[in-house]
């Protein structure tokens, strides 16, 4: 990652703009206190309301694809017979 304080980006806009076209993340720096990332956007897999967002600052695209189903597939156990329901029951029986 490559960082730079904002007199330098504002004196050499182009150079680090380059870098972040070649896949770098360029650090900003106000006071030598990190204040903001340049990071490079992959439009090829945004629709037009993405690259809006993306353009207002609001939104960054992901740097890989994400896989939704296997982020949202909850793991749960798996109980054979009646098992799950005894124990839910003796457990009712034990709050009493």
């Amino acid at each position: 990652m490559v960082s730079v304080n904002v007199a330098e980006l504002k004196n050499r806009l182009s150079k680090y703009l380059t870098f972040v076209k070649g896949g770098q993340e360029v650090l900003i720096r106000d006071r030598n206190l990190p204040v903001a990332m340049l990071v490079p956007i992959s439009s090829d897999q945004a629709g037009e309301e993405e690259l809006i967002l993306v353009a207002a600052g609001k939104m960054r695209l992901p740097k890989r694809s994400i896989d939704l189903s296997k982020e949202l597939r909850i793991p749960t156990g798996r109980v054979i017979g009646q098992a799950g329901t005894q124990a839910l029951l003796r457990d009712r029986e034990e709050s009493l």
